[in-house]
């Protein structure tokens, strides 16, 4: 496996989007945390369109401040409150959103839900992120959960077992809404963090997956 690097501008714009709290640091909160060490003066919006509840919305913002709190560059977190469950019925909506988005936000990395993901809310976030930024790199994140909709990634960012560890933490610190859940514990982040690097030879031994639909390699 040859690896690549991440040609990111200095300053460039990442726009991380998540259906709800928590999806977007499950599924590439890692590679934020390591892109941020990197690149400290990357521009970060960081949109959760689902926080319908107030815990929610406090359990977003609080958990995106720490994962974003290396960046030099104050980040912007959007929180919205389009119902959970219910993000194809309310389409239009959500449409007009990412429309707005679209008008003041030209990133130069998309992070996403994965397309074929079995969460409704999910795979509409997935298509309308393809359908606003055209001419963008898309990366789609995985979330793990009860579906059992895990699929094989193609693009792997390894992780570092101390990015790692900062990533659970964040987790398991701000989401208390969550803990009752049966998957939602430590072992599961680290567990699918393992396999991925396995599968991809990760020099740490650990990383996270993404699909990758559309690639420019420049030679």
């Amino acid at each position: 496996m040859l690896p690549a690097a991440l040609a990111l501008e200095p300053g460039a714009r990442v726009l991380v989007l998540g259906c709800h709290a928590d999806d977007a640091e499950i599924g590439c909160g890692g590679t934020m945390l390591s892109l941020l060490e990197r690149h400290p003066s990357l521009a970060v919006t960081w949109v959760v369109l689902g926080a319908s509840v107030p815990q929610r919305e406090v359990e977003a913002r609080a958990s995106a401040a720490a994962l974003l709190a290396g960046a030099e560059r104050e980040p912007e977190i959007v929180v919205e409150s389009f119902r959970d469950g219910f993000f194809p019925y309310l389409g239009t909506a959500v449409k007009e959103f990412f429309e707005e988005l679209k008008g003041r936000v030209s990133p130069q990395l998309v992070l996403t839900h994965v397309g074929r993901d079995r969460h409704q809310d999910h795979r509409l976030i997935s298509e309308l992120t393809w359908n606003t930024f055209r001419d963008h790199l898309i990366l789609e994140y995985e979330v793990p959960k009860y579906d059992g909709d895990l699929r094989s990634p193609n693009l792997f960012v390894p992780l570092t077992e101390a990015v790692l560890e900062r990533k659970v933490a964040i987790l398991l610190e701000h989401f208390p809404s969550q803990r009752d859940k049966h998957w939602f514990d430590g072992e599961l982040f680290r567990g699918l963090a393992r396999l991925r690097g396995a599968e991809s030879n990760s020099p740490t031994g650990y990383a996270e997956g993404f699909r990758v639909r559309k690639l420019v390699l420049s030679t």
